[in-house]
């Protein structure tokens, strides 16, 4: 069998970190569904010394993650995986935003728990707006999140009750940290661990989009409430994934979230601005 495989799903700001930071050594699976931006990158992560295998995926579906995960595994042992997809409420609609950010998410972790090698680990990207939404939520939502199976997620009557796509998106990432902490089961099983990242606001392309858009100047306001006092960065959330995915260092965490927002839930909800997440 060839050599270590780490897959990287997703390409933007946080995913080329990602795949930067992890990559060396390694072959690299990059997938991303939009075809031009993956040649682009993938062309870019070559050039500086990356092997690079670019794979087309559109992660609400089951058959296109399937044939992803099986490609990678005719690589070699997949022992890294970074999922790191979505899609915003400045970009999307909210059906678009349960597909990629819920149901994706549920099909990544499904179908990767089948090809992970034992001692590999994963990271699926969350956010820190999940914290927001978990005290929301009523005790029975977070179990069915967590439990009912990745083909009927869609069909749980809460996600009827969703006012815009901004509650989407909470509630997707939140329904994310809970599927991480139940796939943690079985890819133990497989003898391997996996985690989710919750980042702050992040500087890339997606979060200035944010940033620009009708929530700006509250995503500002919760900036200025946290210890950081600064946007973070993709090699922010990189070194995180780094750190999850090493077996040597971060060996006994799986099933958990790492927050990586410069404090900005701890001002928040520690009263410095309690009113930074109020539409």
């Amino acid at each position: 069998m060839g050599k270590d495989v780490a897959v990287v799903i997703g390409v933007g700001g946080m995913g080329q970190a990602i795949a930067r930071r992890i990559g060396s050594g390694r072959m690299v699976v990059l997938a991303d569904f939009n075809q031009a931006t993956l040649d682009a990158v993938a062309e870019d992560l070559r050039g500086a010394g990356h092997h690079i295998t670019p794979v087309t995926v559109d992660v609400s579906s089951r058959e296109s993650v399937s044939a992803l995960a099986d490609s990678a595994a005719e690589l070699g042992r997949v022992t890294h995986i970074a999922h790191t997809a979505g899609l915003s409420p400045t970009q999307a609609s909210t059906p678009a935003i349960l597909d990629v950010d819920l149901l994706g998410v549920a099909i990544v972790l499904d179908e990767f728990s089948r090809v992970v090698a034992p001692g590999g680990a994963g990271v699926v990207i969350a956010s820190m707006s999940a914290y927001f939404a978990a005290g929301a939520l009523p005790p029975e939502a977070n179990t069915a999140f967590a439990a009912t199976p990745t083909d009927d997620l869609l069909t749980l009557p809460l996600l009827d009750q969703l006012p815009d796509p901004g509650a989407a998106y909470a509630v997707a990432k939140r329904a994310n940290q809970l599927r991480v902490q139940r796939a943690s089961i079985a890819w133990g099983e497989r003898g391997a661990r996996i985690n989710s990242i919750s980042p702050g606001v992040i500087s890339t392309p997606m979060g200035q989009e944010e940033l620009a858009g009708e929530s700006g100047a509250r995503m500002r306001t919760m900036v200025q409430a946290s210890a950081a006092k600064r946007l973070g960065t993709p090699d922010d959330i990189a070194e995180a994934a780094a750190f999850l995915l090493d077996g040597t260092r971060a060996g006994y965490i799986s099933g958990t979230d790492l927050l990586v927002d410069g404090g900005t839930v701890a001002g928040v909800v520690g009263g410095a601005r309690d009113d930074a997440t109020r539409t």
